[in-house]
């Protein structure tokens, strides 16, 4: 399996750096955030490093889709019954902080905020 030595995410998969665990198979580890957003703020990784959805390829086929399957049953598990909101941030405009594929799930009792806040374009709509 792939790992950057580096990376915050690999260290975590690794053992290296403690989680708070909420799924692991061979394939796939979920931990919640530390920085949680909403009363429910996991994140879903693949255990093989892939820096951002720009270098997933079919070889990732399997875990991604393994991660997206477990979404919500994982969300509804740790207390979001109601929705809740995926994302992944890619890049630098996507604001990925982490250089390592992941997927926030969030949500909780209340319905979240607006995704992306518009900014006026100073034209019409």
């Amino acid at each position: 399996m792939s790992h950057d030595p580096n990376c915050v995410f690999c260290k975590i998969v690794r053992g290296e750096i403690p989680s708070k665990k909420v799924y692991e198979d061979d394939d796939v580890l979920a931990f919640h955030d530390i920085n949680p957003l909403a009363p429910v703020h996991f994140m879903l990784i693949p255990k093989r490093h892939v820096a951002s959805l720009y270098e997933v390829t079919a070889a990732d086929a399997a875990a991604l889709g393994k991660i997206m399957t477990m979404a919500g049953k994982l969300a509804r598990e740790q207390g979001a019954g109601d929705g809740f909101r995926t994302i992944v941030n890619t890049g630098r405009v996507g604001r990925q902080d982490v250089m390592h594929v992941h997927v926030h799930v969030i949500g909780g009792g209340e319905p979240l905020g607006a995704m992306i806040v518009r900014k006026n374009s100073g034209g019409g709509n």
